[in-house]
């Protein structure tokens, strides 16, 4: 099963949409509900950074019966210094995108956390791309 989402830089109002309608997705198909969690998790952040990052750009999901594929991808100013952007409570966000309640600098480290395989393929002026892979079963 695939599914494929915008994410709209100019309407806030659906940031998470795209990994809420996984979420479902899964529960529908009976993954366990770990399983569930950290697909969210990571989905989520990967969502939100392209959002307040990144302008918007989009996300695709496949899901089969060992796997759940995850791309997130936007045409932002890429990430400069990932290694930098992988450390716990570094961030890039204006003080606006912080009195929201984001920018903690968790977005990468909960992403590298939640999955079983992680890719970012970014670099300054080439926008980011995050590909991440959950097993269902070992």
């Amino acid at each position: 099963m695939k599914q494929y989402f915008k994410i709209d830089r100019d309407d806030f109002g659906m940031a998470g949409e795209a990994s809420s309608t996984v979420k479902r997705t899964l529960t529908k198909l009976g993954v366990e509900p770990t399983i569930i969690k950290r697909v969210a998790i990571a989905m989520y952040e990967s969502e939100i950074n392209a959002f307040i990052h990144g302008g918007g750009g989009e996300a695709f999901a496949e899901i089969d019966d060992e796997k759940i594929r995850i791309i997130v991808k936007d045409q932002g100013k890429g990430i400069s210094d990932l290694k930098l952007a992988m450390q716990e409570g570094w961030s890039t966000a204006d003080e606006e995108v912080r009195k929201m309640g984001f920018g903690a600098g968790m977005g990468l480290p909960n992403i590298e956390k939640n999955t079983d395989e992680l890719e970012i393929i970014t670099g300054p002026g080439e926008g980011t791309e995050v590909r991440m892979t959950i097993r269902i079963q070992k």
